[in-house]
């Protein structure tokens, strides 16, 4: 029986490092060992207009549906002004997004947001944070499948668990 019990406690130590070590934090939605991309080509002075949220990472189905932004240029970067439904909660987004680097945007006492893709007709962005905290995707209009899919994959690339991406 010792030998079952050390067995036993030995599988209990392994299952503990494992959980240690796979898989994104609490309340991520990436793998932070996971390497990312940030989209080098992003120019921002494409992005100005009506942006529709047509998907996020969520923990749990449900919770609010899409959201809108706006975005205007301003002196110093992009105004960036609406709603996003971020892991199931409305919030209100007011910042200035400043360009920080090749596809990445400060938005002023939060994590840089990195833009991870946008489709070459500028229809479709998908936006993530390297600590993973969210994830969401917005369109010019209603998205098509096909950009949609590629969102999800860019996602995946990414080390995002994209089984947690929500369409809305």
């Amino acid at each position: 029986m010792p030998g079952i019990r050390f067995a036993q406690a030995a599988v209990a130590a392994l299952l503990a490092l494992g959980a240690c070590s796979a898989g994104p934090k609490a309340g991520a939605f990436r793998n932070p060992q996971a390497p990312i991309w940030s989209a080098a080509a992003f120019a921002p002075g494409q992005v100005t207009g009506s942006w529709r949220q047509v998907a996020s990472f969520a923990s749990a189905p449900g919770g609010c549906r899409a959201g809108a932004v706006e975005v205007t240029p301003i002196a110093t970067g992009l105004a960036v002004k609406g709603s996003l439904c971020l892991d199931g909660k409305a919030q209100a987004i007011d910042v200035v997004a400043r360009p920080v680097g090749p596809g990445r945007l400060s938005v002023g006492g939060t994590e840089d947001w990195w833009v991870l893709w946008v489709d070459s007709g500028y229809r479709t962005l998908a936006i993530g944070t390297p600590s993973g905290q969210f994830g969401f995707v917005l369109d010019r209009g209603a998205i098509a499948p096909d950009r949609l899919a590629a969102a999800a994959e860019i996602f995946d690339f990414n080390g995002y668990a994209t089984g947690r991406l929500q369409p809305f």
